[in-house]
């Protein structure tokens, strides 16, 4: 892994002569390294870097951000100067939403990305009233075990729990208290990706997110649940390798 200066990138697969870049931003209580497959899979095809939040693995020691809103400012701050070739995002379940409003962020300061990739995550603009993160440590376990998103060898292992709750609850209430603030859609394109059996996303949920761009949007449904993507590393890998070897708009 080649450092990149910043205690929020990650960057597994360096590929600095690839003309595209390609962030990921992982879902509540995930960190980096649940990109690790996807990063192998698209390694040449694009510069793949991974959003770390604090909190976790080696930022343990750093209490959790647990609001959206200073998450998403933190990192379009920390992601401007990787604005330096065409960007695409790439995020799921909470890490969709945050992609969104930093790629607001972005766009308001004048960089336009190459498209937004919203996996597992309902628009921005459909609530539903979800208070897990107030739940005792038990309710949080069993939450995590609905959604199948976690090993349960580690869910039985009370001195990881111990160590990876509070990123888990903090990633939790920043999700479920964000508020979608209305505001110009994006100008690029957007594709959700969505399981068919998600017990978070309905399918119009996740066609909602065409409100949120003026550019060309498609919805694609696979088989599988809050964490299809796991199964579908490699459809997903086609999916962005198509993406990135299309010409960059206006270039």
């Amino acid at each position: 892994m080649a450092s990149t200066g910043s205690a929020w990138v990650r960057r597994f697969h360096p590929a600095p002569e690839a003309g595209a870049r390609l962030v990921c931003f992982p879902h509540a209580g995930g960190s980096a390294t649940y990109y690790f497959p996807l990063s192998a899979a698209l390694s040449g095809a694009a510069d793949v870097l991974a959003v770390q939040y604090p909190g976790r693995q080696d930022r343990l020691k750093e209490p959790c951000i647990t609001d959206i809103s200073t998450l998403a400012d933190r990192l379009a701050d920390e992601l401007g100067p990787w604005a330096d070739r065409p960007l695409t995002f790439f995020g799921h379940s909470m890490g969709a939403t945050l992609a969104f409003e930093v790629a607001r962020r972005l766009e308001e300061s004048g960089v336009i990305l190459r498209g937004l990739f919203a996996s597992g995550r309902r628009a921005p603009s459909r609530h539903r009233d979800e208070r897990v993160h107030l739940r005792d440590d038990q309710g949080l376990v069993e939450e995590l075990r609905r959604l199948s998103g976690t090993d349960a060898e580690l869910l039985a292992d009370e001195a990881v729990l111990r160590m990876v709750l509070p990123a888990m609850r903090g990633d939790y209430r920043a999700i479920e208290t964000y508020r979608y603030r209305p505001g110009p859609p994006l100008n690029c394109p957007v594709v959700a990706l969505t399981g068919d059996s998600d017990p978070l996303v309905d399918v119009a949920e996740a066609r909602a997110w065409a409100q949120h761009t003026v550019a060309p949007f498609r919805l694609r449904v696979l088989p599988g649940g809050h964490f299809f993507l796991g199964e579908h590393t490699e459809a997903v890998a086609r999916e962005l390798t198509d993406h990135l070897a299309a010409p960059a708009p206006g270039r």
